[in-house]
């Protein structure tokens, strides 16, 4: 079912398909983080992508309780966040200086931090519409979450030094 599929035909299926397409997001970033751990030297920035992996199978847990509020199924692919996560991996595998490669991998888990951000906050839109507050409610914690570790990644880019240190 593609976003513009006939299947969507009223705003609780965009929902739904929305819905459907973060919560595979999720399930694939807590996937591929292990190796974005994996890959960073930055003390500050392993600390970082290990403690929002917990936090993202938390938010895997709070889309399975909207999930279950709206009587649902949660399968579909998204394309977007493959893309990312491909993208991140091409670039990881292309750089040999440990300095630069922590620069990379904080741009790439911030790409997808964005990505994540835009989404939760269409999705909060439009359950709001709906008049789904226990929907608004899980999904806000998750955002915040978001929010909070996009800022992190910033304060590990420039006030860590991994920037700096890839610069010079």
């Amino acid at each position: 079912m593609g976003l513009f599929a006939k299947d969507i035909e009223t705003m609780d299926d965009l929902l739904l398909h929305g819905l459907k397409d973060i919560y595979y997001a999720e399930n694939q970033i807590v996937k591929s983080l292990p190796k974005l751990v994996d890959k960073a030297t930055n003390r500050d920035l392993t600390k970082g992508l290990r403690d929002h992996l917990e936090e993202t199978k938390k938010q895997v847990a709070r889309l399975e309780q909207v999930f279950k509020l709206l009587g649902q199924e949660k399968t579909v692919r998204c394309p977007a966040i493959d893309g990312l996560i491909a993208e991140a991996d091409d670039v990881a595998g292309e750089v040999a200086d440990k300095q630069v490669l922590d620069a990379a991998v904080v741009g790439a888990a911030q790409s997808v931090e964005h990505y994540e951000i835009a989404r939760y906050g269409t999705l909060i839109a439009w359950a709001d519409e709906l008049g789904r507050d226990d929907v608004v409610r899980l999904l806000t914690t998750n955002l915040n979450e978001e929010k909070a570790a996009d800022k992190k990644l910033s304060t590990v880019a420039l006030r860590k030094g991994v920037n700096r240190k890839a610069a010079s």
